[in-house]
């Protein structure tokens, strides 16, 4: 079974660079295979990895209601399954699943079965899973990933950040059917001067910090050119701040 990190947190507050960073902080130490999920329906993780996004998981679950979608001979079950398989964007080290827009009308009930089912399969094919969750914990919550190894739960630098990482870390110590080993705080784009008062606060709020990831201005960069995060200079703040807490908790 693969080690499983997951990165949740409130828009805006740096989910998928973590998770981008994380992915490529695991692959640096040679430690892939990678399976990277992209569990947010606003789809980036991709764009961050320099992976092109070949299929969407929405797009399987939309076909399991059409009626003829299904080929004559072959079950559903197969037929997920061999649509999962081609929804894999692969890369040197990393698979990406993007799970894609929201669902829509109707019953998914069965397919997300399938799918949880087949993601677990999947999993097993890779020493790392991270996942790039939706604010909310939607994806967690229906059991995608169910044996969590450790969750980031990501807050800008402000008080009001770290309030809604406190609902979320809540959330995520409640969720049903889905066990989650540890949680770490993750503050992101925080600077030096900041950074001891806001581990204060989250320490009052009782969410233990895992790493305070300063402000770099190479991502920023990178992000305004289109570029992405494997394109991050050895050396840069942000990148080594990661790269110390992934060794810590997943290496």
């Amino acid at each position: 079974m693969s080690f499983q990190i997951a990165v949740a947190g409130k828009g805006g507050t740096g989910k998928t660079t973590l998770a981008a960073l994380t992915v490529r902080c695991l692959l640096d130490a040679g430690a892939g295979p990678v399976l990277a999920v992209d569990a947010d329906p606003n789809a980036n993780l991709g764009e961050a990895l320099g992976v092109r996004v070949e299929g969407t998981l929405a797009e399987i679950l939309a076909q399991t209601k059409e009626p003829r979608a299904v080929p004559p001979g072959m079950s559903r079950e197969a037929f997920v399954e061999f649509r999962l398989s081609q929804a894999l964007s692969e890369a040197r080290g990393v698979d990406l699943l993007t799970m894609g827009g929201p669902e829509g009308p109707g019953c998914y009930c069965y397919p997300n079965d399938l799918l949880r089912k087949h993601m677990e399969t999947l999993s097993r094919n890779y020493r790392y899973l991270v996942l790039d969750n939706e604010a909310g914990l939607e994806h967690l919550s229906r059991r995608i990933a169910r044996d969590v190894d450790v969750l980031f739960v990501t807050s800008d630098p402000t008080m009001r950040g770290l309030t809604a990482a406190q609902r979320i870390w809540r959330l995520a110590g409640s969720l049903e059917g889905t066990r989650v080993k540890s949680r770490l705080l993750v503050l992101n784009r925080a600077s030096s001067e900041d950074g001891e008062e806001l581990c204060g606060a989250a320490a009052r709020l009782g969410l233990e910090v895992g790493a305070v990831v300063p402000n770099d201005p190479q991502v920023a960069a990178l992000d305004l050119e289109g570029r992405p995060l494997s394109s991050l200079a050895a050396g840069s703040p942000a990148l080594e701040a990661v790269r110390d807490l992934v060794k810590r908790v997943a290496l």
